[in-house]
């Protein structure tokens, strides 16, 4: 086989590959953010979206993705720092759900709740602990992990502050690093819950807003 025949056999090739590539169609919403097409992104934006669409979220661009897209170096970097905190947080998932709908009821960010509420009882957290928070109420009949996330979780975020008690027993649960994932956690979905409320982010059609305001 000639050079050039080669040649022409690897340019037919990236041909097919050109071919076969298509841009994604985004599924972002939005409300003040107008949802961006592919299309339309800068360079910047596209790495991120690019990012975003490889990552841990199936190729999910609900939630804040939108918003952060304009401040696109920013916003790949909390991408990755929310999949990093989400699917791979030294705590169980129902715990990590359950301190994700504290922060999220804390903020009043509906979507957040609406997403997680979903998350958290696929994960086995109980719907009579999801009710309360969601209520504003201390839940019963915790178990002794869930007590000491809603402690912390909550302390952390009435107070600014937990007490020795309540750092201790975290620690003793979790270790440090659970300690701190805790504190990641809260942080990335104030960060999350922040965006949406700024965006005024709507709800899926047909879906009704869950969280009342707290008296």
């Amino acid at each position: 086989m000639t050079n050039l025949n080669l040649l022409w056999m690897g340019a037919l090739g990236l041909g097919v590959v050109a071919m076969a590539w298509t841009e994604p169609v985004l599924k972002l919403r939005g409300d003040r953010f107008k949802p961006l097409a592919y299309e339309q992104l800068t360079p910047q934006q596209k790495t991120m979206i690019d990012h975003l669409l490889a990552g841990d979220r199936g190729g999910s661009t609900e939630g804040p993705f939108n918003v952060f897209l304009r401040s696109p170096e920013m916003g790949d970097a909390a991408q990755q720092l929310g999949a990093q905190i989400r699917f791979h947080s030294s705590l169980p998932r129902r715990l990590n759900e359950m301190a994700i709908l504290i922060t999220g009821r804390h903020w009043g960010a509906q979507y957040e709740w609406y997403a997680h509420h979903r998350n958290a009882v696929q994960a086995g957290l109980s719907e009579a602990i999801i009710e309360a928070i969601g209520n504003g109420k201390r839940p019963a009949n915790l178990q002794p992990d869930e007590e000491t996330v809603y402690n912390f979780c909550h302390e952390m975020l009435t107070n600014r502050q937990v007490s020795d008690a309540t750092y201790q027993a975290a620690v003793s649960k979790f270790g440090e690093r659970g300690a701190v994932d805790l504190v990641g956690v809260m942080g990335y979905y104030t960060l999350v819950s922040m965006a949406l409320n700024l965006d005024r982010y709507p709800l899926p059609e047909g879906a009704k807003a869950e969280l009342k305001p707290l008296k």
